[in-house]
């Protein structure tokens, strides 16, 4: 039973990763707002990993950044704050979290850390420059991180495409919205959190022992086909 570390796991995609962990792992839940869920595996720390000093813990073999935005504006309408704020919450923050637990983590079996991109990086999408400029910064230090901390951790990031979860909710507000969607992706589908946490928890295992520096893009087709 390994000991998983979650930034952000009350909600959305990290809220799939943690009930998805917790069968067969120690969870440890660092986020703002407690977990609506219970359980013997799960311990939690209320947090904000921008503002406040994060926790000390004696061990860990995996870490998972979930925070992150989508402020979707035009480019004469983003602020030089909107830029700022949105690399801090999606990379400032991923950085302040593997320097804080790094050193447990190398002393973890055989340890992984999982971070957060989006397809937007890949595809260019109309209102996307402020996120689409914080995701690629995470695309490069999950490299760069991977290379550094090779053989001992493995590093890789999840870009998914539109995912049903609160954080996108004003993508998915009616049922035009989602028709919409559906029909941008190849697949006919977006994605739904449980299908990342799969991803997420595979790449945490053993059984992804020889994956590191990779970017792995759930993307329903939008990114790899035009139909």
């Amino acid at each position: 039973m390994k000991n998983i570390i979650v930034i952000g796991g009350s909600k959305g995609i990290g809220k799939a990763i943690v009930s998805s962990l917790l069968s067969s792992h120690k969870v440890t839940n660092i986020s703002r707002t407690a977990p609506e869920e219970s359980h013997e595996n799960l311990t939690h720390y209320n947090c904000d990993v921008i503002n406040d000093e994060l926790p000390d813990l004696e061990s860990a073999d995996g870490l998972v950044y979930c925070p992150g935005s989508i402020n979707l504006k035009p480019i004469n309408r983003l602020s030089i704050d909107d830029f700022k704020n949105d690399f801090e919450i999606n990379v400032l923050g991923a950085v302040k979290a593997v320097q804080k637990y790094l050193n447990i983590l190398k002393n973890g079996d055989k340890p992984a850390i999982l971070l957060f991109s989006t397809v937007a990086t890949k595809l260019g999408m109309p209102f996307h420059a402020s996120v689409a400029a914080s995701k690629s910064a995470i695309e490069g230090l999950t490299k760069s991180l991977g290379a550094e901390l090779a053989p001992t951790v493995r590093v890789n990031a999840i870009a998914p495409t539109v995912t049903d979860t609160e954080l996108a909710s004003k993508l998915l507000r009616n049922d035009r919205m989602i028709e919409k969607m559906n029909e941008r992706h190849p697949l006919n589908k977006y994605l739904q959190p449980e299908e990342v946490a799969d991803m997420a928890t595979f790449l945490l295992s053993d059984k992804a022992a020889s994956l590191s520096g990779q970017i792995f893009e759930m993307d329903c087709g939008i990114v790899s086909f035009k139909i």
